[in-house]
């Protein structure tokens, strides 16, 4: 649904006049992102999804969620009972959420990914702040990454540290609190009375976050996550998935698209991918369309349609059997 409705805008923002297509499709995504980075923040405040160790005791929903187990022990209910609450309110609906979700990345990729995961909203914001201070997106790059309007400035560099340090002690409390009750967690920080147990996990979680968000954030989440690999290869086992698909007729406009800095689209793929490659080149790509908005305000200012753009469905797989013809016609 989110896909079809993001299609739907893009495709329209196309033929209205007024406020283009780029920032209407990334303001969408700036939305959701948001919305669940708050929500992944505040769950376990409103326990809408937490397990609280202390009472042995899941909350979903704002509701205490009993898989019938300390009824049984107790006596309330027999065997037969509770392997039936057992399978209804646990196996059941894990299921369900599962299948879900991989439905939704069989047909449209890492969409979780690119528009809600709060991990990868973290990437892109520090990305933007180290790109400020060094024009590059990873400390690891060879070469700065060309952007219009960008000129490196050292001077960022504090906030892009201070920044990072930040987020690394958000996850690491926001994490203690899905464990442990949030007010009893705040109100010890708040206090100074955090037990040694507590500390230490804050501490550490906090300083490998923070080195993770520091140093390692693309290639977490190209290769160490596993939440974005089982969408991938759910992607990858369907044809007829979502792909950003290339008028490979107009490659030569590619050339003058974003001169002299080079191809707009390589330059904006947080991923670091070149988005105009064949689909299993794209693996990790996580459908953020920050590729289409940059191709499309390039060739608009030169007065061209964009030469990118999503399909799903026949003309995908049209798109997936042109790369594999040209692949074999390449090799001969």
């Amino acid at each position: 649904m989110l896909a079809d409705s993001s299609l739907s805008t893009f495709a329209v923002c196309q033929t209205r006049p007024g406020k283009r297509a780029p920032a209407r499709l990334q303001q969408w995504r700036l939305f959701t992102q948001i919305g669940f980075f708050a929500l992944f923040v505040l769950a376990p405040a409103l326990d809408l999804l937490r397990f609280d160790l202390t009472q042995t005791q899941l909350w979903f929903l704002g509701q205490r969620w009993s898989l019938g187990i300390d009824a049984l022990a107790s006596g309330q209910i027999n065997a037969t009972d509770a392997a039936l609450q057992l399978l209804w309110r646990a196996f059941l609906p894990a299921l369900l959420l599962v299948a879900l979700f991989l439905g939704v990345a069989y047909r449209y990729g890492r969409l979780y990914c690119g528009w809600l995961c709060p991990h990868f909203s973290m990437v892109e914001m520090l990305n933007k702040l180290l790109h400020r201070a060094c024009g590059k997106l990873s400390i690891w790059d060879k070469s700065r990454t060309p952007r219009a309007g960008a000129v490196p400035d050292a001077r960022w560099w504090p906030l892009f540290a201070l920044s990072c340090a930040l987020m690394g002690f958000v996850w690491a409390i926001t994490l203690l609190t899905y464990l442990l009750p949030p007010v009893v967690v705040w109100g010890n920080l708040i206090h100074g009375t955090l037990t040694t147990n507590r500390t230490r996990f804050l501490l550490i979680a906090s300083t490998l976050f923070t080195l993770e968000f520091a140093f390692a954030r693309h290639l977490f989440c190209r290769f160490g996550c596993a939440v974005g690999l089982f969408q991938s290869l759910a992607w990858m086992a369907n044809p007829l998935g979502m792909v950003v698909a290339f008028a490979r007729e107009r490659a030569r406009e590619c050339k003058t698209c974003d001169a002299p800095r080079g191809s707009a689209c390589d330059n904006a793929c947080p991923m670091r991918l070149n988005p105009r490659n064949i689909k299993r080149m794209m693996f990790s790509c996580v459908q953020c369309g920050q590729c289409l908005s940059a191709c499309d305000a390039t060739q608009q200012a030169q007065q061209r349609s964009p030469s990118l753009q999503w399909q799903v469905g026949v003309e995908a797989l049209r798109e997936t059997l042109r790369q594999r013809q040209r692949e074999q016609t390449g090799l001969r």
